[in-house]
Protein backbone atom coordinates (compact mmCIF):
# COMPACT_ATOMS: atom_id res chain seq x y z
CA UNK A 1 0.00 0.00 0.00
CA UNK A 2 3.02 2.60 0.52
CA UNK A 3 5.56 2.98 -2.04
CA UNK A 4 9.07 3.69 -1.03
CA UNK A 5 11.83 5.10 -2.84
CA UNK A 6 15.22 5.32 -2.62
CA UNK A 7 17.66 6.99 -5.43
CA UNK A 8 21.31 6.28 -6.33
CA UNK A 9 23.36 7.05 -8.48
CA UNK A 10 24.63 10.50 -9.89
CA UNK A 11 22.15 12.52 -12.13
CA UNK A 12 18.55 13.39 -13.14
CA UNK A 13 16.10 9.96 -11.90
CA UNK A 14 12.32 10.48 -13.01
CA UNK A 15 10.90 7.67 -10.36
CA UNK A 16 7.59 8.51 -9.69
CA UNK A 17 5.90 9.08 -12.49
CA UNK A 18 1.83 10.12 -12.91
CA UNK A 19 -0.74 11.32 -15.07
CA UNK A 20 0.25 15.32 -15.14
CA UNK A 21 2.93 15.23 -12.96
CA UNK A 22 6.35 13.52 -11.55
CA UNK A 23 8.71 13.27 -9.22
CA UNK A 24 12.73 13.18 -10.19
CA UNK A 25 15.50 13.30 -8.14
CA UNK A 26 19.13 15.19 -9.50
CA UNK A 27 22.00 13.85 -7.56
CA UNK A 28 25.11 15.45 -7.83
CA UNK A 29 27.06 15.08 -11.15
CA UNK A 30 29.77 16.57 -12.57
CA UNK A 31 27.94 18.45 -15.06
CA UNK A 32 25.59 20.84 -12.39
CA UNK A 33 29.65 21.74 -10.74
CA UNK A 34 29.51 25.41 -11.50
CA UNK A 35 32.79 25.02 -13.59
CA UNK A 36 31.14 22.58 -15.55
CA UNK A 37 27.73 24.97 -16.49
CA UNK A 38 27.77 25.79 -20.05
CA UNK A 39 24.08 26.41 -20.88
CA UNK A 40 20.35 27.57 -18.97
CA UNK A 41 17.44 25.20 -19.78
CA UNK A 42 13.67 26.30 -19.93
CA UNK A 43 10.33 24.61 -19.14
CA UNK A 44 7.61 26.13 -21.64
CA UNK A 45 4.59 23.82 -20.21
CA UNK A 46 5.49 23.60 -16.56
CA UNK A 47 6.71 25.07 -13.27
CA UNK A 48 9.53 23.03 -11.74
CA UNK A 49 9.64 22.92 -8.02
CA UNK A 50 13.20 22.17 -6.18
CA UNK A 51 13.84 20.65 -2.72
CA UNK A 52 17.12 20.50 -1.59
CA UNK A 53 17.50 17.37 0.68
CA UNK A 54 21.26 17.15 0.90
CA UNK A 55 24.54 18.96 0.55
CA UNK A 56 25.01 22.34 -0.53
CA UNK A 57 23.34 23.82 -4.51
CA UNK A 58 22.78 27.37 -5.97
CA UNK A 59 19.38 27.82 -7.99
CA UNK A 60 20.22 29.64 -11.52
CA UNK A 61 17.56 31.86 -13.04
CA UNK A 62 17.68 33.93 -15.76
CA UNK A 63 15.92 36.68 -17.80
CA UNK A 64 17.30 37.20 -21.03
CA UNK A 65 17.81 40.70 -22.07
CA UNK A 66 18.67 42.01 -25.70
CA UNK A 67 20.33 38.43 -26.02
CA UNK A 68 21.92 38.24 -22.52
CA UNK A 69 20.87 36.23 -19.73
CA UNK A 70 20.31 38.61 -16.19
CA UNK A 71 21.00 36.13 -13.44
CA UNK A 72 18.82 36.06 -10.20
CA UNK A 73 21.07 33.32 -7.81
CA UNK A 74 19.35 32.00 -4.35
CA UNK A 75 21.27 29.46 -2.22
CA UNK A 76 18.94 26.94 -1.43
CA UNK A 77 18.30 25.86 2.12
CA UNK A 78 17.32 22.15 2.99
CA UNK A 79 14.03 21.59 2.74
CA UNK A 80 12.71 25.06 1.36
CA UNK A 81 10.60 24.82 -1.86
CA UNK A 82 11.64 26.85 -4.65
CA UNK A 83 9.67 27.49 -7.29
CA UNK A 84 11.21 28.17 -11.09
CA UNK A 85 8.03 29.73 -13.13
CA UNK A 86 7.12 28.25 -16.74
CA UNK A 87 9.61 30.29 -19.17
CA UNK A 88 12.18 30.94 -17.02
CA UNK A 89 15.37 30.03 -18.20
CA UNK A 90 17.16 27.71 -15.26
CA UNK A 91 20.06 25.76 -14.46
CA UNK A 92 21.54 24.27 -10.66
CA UNK A 93 24.61 24.60 -9.74
CA UNK A 94 25.78 21.68 -7.45
CA UNK A 95 28.17 20.68 -4.69
CA UNK A 96 29.11 17.16 -4.97
CA UNK A 97 27.42 14.80 -2.23
CA UNK A 98 24.32 17.12 -3.01
CA UNK A 99 20.68 15.86 -3.64
CA UNK A 100 17.65 17.85 -4.44
CA UNK A 101 14.07 16.36 -5.51
CA UNK A 102 12.08 17.97 -8.21
CA UNK A 103 8.38 18.05 -8.85
CA UNK A 104 7.43 18.85 -12.39
CA UNK A 105 4.79 17.80 -15.54
CA UNK A 106 4.91 14.43 -16.18
CA UNK A 107 7.89 13.71 -19.03
CA UNK A 108 9.16 17.04 -19.13
CA UNK A 109 12.45 15.77 -19.36
CA UNK A 110 11.55 13.95 -22.49
CA UNK A 111 10.02 17.06 -24.61
CA UNK A 112 9.89 20.24 -22.83
CA UNK A 113 12.73 21.84 -22.43
CA UNK A 114 14.81 24.16 -24.54
CA UNK A 115 18.69 25.40 -24.40
CA UNK A 116 20.24 28.85 -24.20
CA UNK A 117 24.04 28.31 -24.17
CA UNK A 118 26.30 30.60 -22.44
CA UNK A 119 28.76 32.61 -23.77
CA UNK A 120 32.63 32.64 -22.27
CA UNK A 121 32.00 35.96 -20.35
CA UNK A 122 28.61 34.62 -18.87
CA UNK A 123 30.08 31.23 -17.84
CA UNK A 124 32.68 33.75 -15.73
CA UNK A 125 30.08 35.77 -14.04
CA UNK A 126 28.22 33.20 -13.16
CA UNK A 127 30.84 30.99 -11.76
CA UNK A 128 32.28 33.98 -9.45
CA UNK A 129 28.34 34.52 -8.33
CA UNK A 130 27.94 31.05 -7.49
CA UNK A 131 31.14 30.39 -5.57
CA UNK A 132 30.35 33.82 -3.40
CA UNK A 133 27.28 31.84 -2.88
CA UNK A 134 29.25 28.93 -1.73
CA UNK A 135 31.59 30.56 0.28
CA UNK A 136 28.50 31.67 2.59
CA UNK A 137 27.86 28.45 3.91
CA UNK A 138 31.80 27.29 4.42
Amino acid sequence: MIEIYKIEGDGYHPFLIREGWQVAQLNYQEEQHIDNIKKLDVHLETDEVFVLTKGNSVLIAAKIEDGEPVFELQLMEQHKVYNIPQDMWHNIAMEKGSEVIIIEKSNTHISDFEFFPLNNDKQIELKEKVKTLFNTVK
